[in-house]
C-alpha cells in the first residue's frame, strides 16, 4: 500500500471512530435517566418493618396528579426525634429496613419513602421530582404528624444524599446525615466515563456540594475508602464543604454493603453526634408523640 492509500485508510478509520464516539455520546445523552435511576431493582415490596420486629404504619402521599408515594412510618416510645430516610438510586424501602431498625435502637421514630416510580410509588423519577418527593415527606412529618423541624434528622444515602441536602438547604432540621454520597452527578460521571464530555451533556446535576453551602444544620458524613462506585474523595469533599459542627466517619466495605450501618462503630459515632445536635438544638423545641394521631408530648 502506497502512502496515499495508507492515509486514505487512516482517514476512513478516523471517521469511523469519530462516528462511533459521537454515537456513544448521543446514547449517553438520551439514556441518562436509565443510567442514573434503577427503580426496577427490588420493585416488589415483599417484606415490611414487622419482619424486623418493628411496628409501622403504611403512608400514602399524593404529591401531584399521577404521583402517589408509598412510605412507612415506624413509631418509637418516648422518641428523641424522628429520622427521615431518603434512599439511593436502586431498590426500594423494603431494602432499607435496617436503617429503620438502627434509628429505633438510637431512640428515634423513622419515616422512609419510595420516590416516584420506585417500589409501590407511581410516576417516573426525575431530578426535580425526587426533590418534590422529599419535600412532601418533610411536609407530612411537620404538617400532618406535627413534628417540629428541629426534632427531625434527615438521612440520605448515595443519590439520596443529594436529595437530602437539597431538602435541608430549604428547611431547618436537627441534623443532616450523608452516607456514601457524591459531590454531583457530573463529577461521578466524569470518573465513570472519563473519555466522554459528560460534564457538558449531563441533564442531571444533583449538586450535593453546592447545597451544603446553604446548610447551617450539623452535618455527619460517612464514606468508605473501599467504595467502588462513589470515590472516597467525594465524601472528603462534602465534609470539607460542610460548616461546623460536623463529623466525618470513615467506613469500610463497598458502596452497597447493606449492613455497614449496623456496625457498632457507626451506631456509636452517630449516637454521639445526634446527642450533641440535640443539645445544641436547645430546650425550646418541643417533641411530639409518635402514637397514631400524634398526641403532643
Amino acid at each position: 500500500m502506497n502512502a496515499t492509500g495508507l492515509l486514505r485508510t487512516l482517514a476512513n478509520v478516523a471517521v469511523l471512530v469519530a462516528i462511533a464516539y459521537a454515537a456513544i455520546v448521543l446514547l449517553l445523552f438520551v439514556f441518562q435517566s436509565r443510567l442514573l435511576y434503577f427503580p426496577e431493582i427490588g420493585r416488589d415490596v415483599l417484606t415490611t418493618p414487622r419482619a424486623a420486629g418493628l411496628e409501622f404504619e403504611e403512608v400514602w402521599l399524593d404529591v401531584e396528579p399521577g404521583v402517589r408515594l408509598h412510605g412507612w412510618f415506624v413509631p418509637r416510645a418516648q422518641p428523641k426525634g424522628v429520622a427521615l430516610v431518603l434512599h439511593g438510586n436502586a431498590g426500594s424501602i423494603a431494602s432499607r429496613i435496617d436503617w429503620l431498625r438502627m434509628f429505633h435502637e438510637l431512640g428515634y421514630a423513622a419515616f422512609v419513602i419510595d420516590y416516584r416510580g420506585y417500589g409501590r410509588s407511581t410516576g417516573s423519577p426525575t431530578e426535580q421530582g425526587t426533590y418534590a418527593d422529599a419535600q412532601a415527606a418533610w411536609d407530612y412529618l411537620v404538617r400532618t404528624r406535627g413534628w417540629q423541624p428541629g426534632n427531625i434528622v434527615v438521612l440520605g444515602e448515595s443519590l439520596g444524599g443529594a436529595i437530602a441536602a437539597s431538602l435541608v438547604a430549604r428547611t431547618a432540621p436537627r441534623a443532616l446525615i450523608l452516607q456514601s454520597a457524591f459531590t454531583s452527578v457530573p463529577d461521578v460521571a466524569a470518573v465513570v466515563y472519563p473519555i466522554f464530555p459528560v460534564r457538558w451533556i449531563s441533564r442531571f446535576k444533583y449538586p450535593t456540594r453546592a447545597y451544603l453551602r446553604e446548610i447551617s444544620a450539623p452535618v455527619f458524613v460517612a464514606h468508605s475508602r473501599g467504595d467502588e462506585i462513589i470515590p472516597f474523595s467525594h465524601g472528603q469533599a462534602l465534609y470539607e464543604q460542610a460548616r461546623e459542627p460536623k463529623r466525618f466517619l470513615e467506613l469500610s466495605g463497598g458502596h452497597n454493603d447493606g449492613f455497614i450501618f449496623v456496625r457498632r462503630e457507626w451506631i456509636e459515632a452517630l449516637a454521639a453526634f445526634l446527642e450533641q445536635a440535640a443539645r445544641a438544638q436547645g430546650s425550646n423545641t418541643q417533641q411530639r408523640g409518635d402514637v397514631i394521631g400524634d398526641g403532643q408530648r
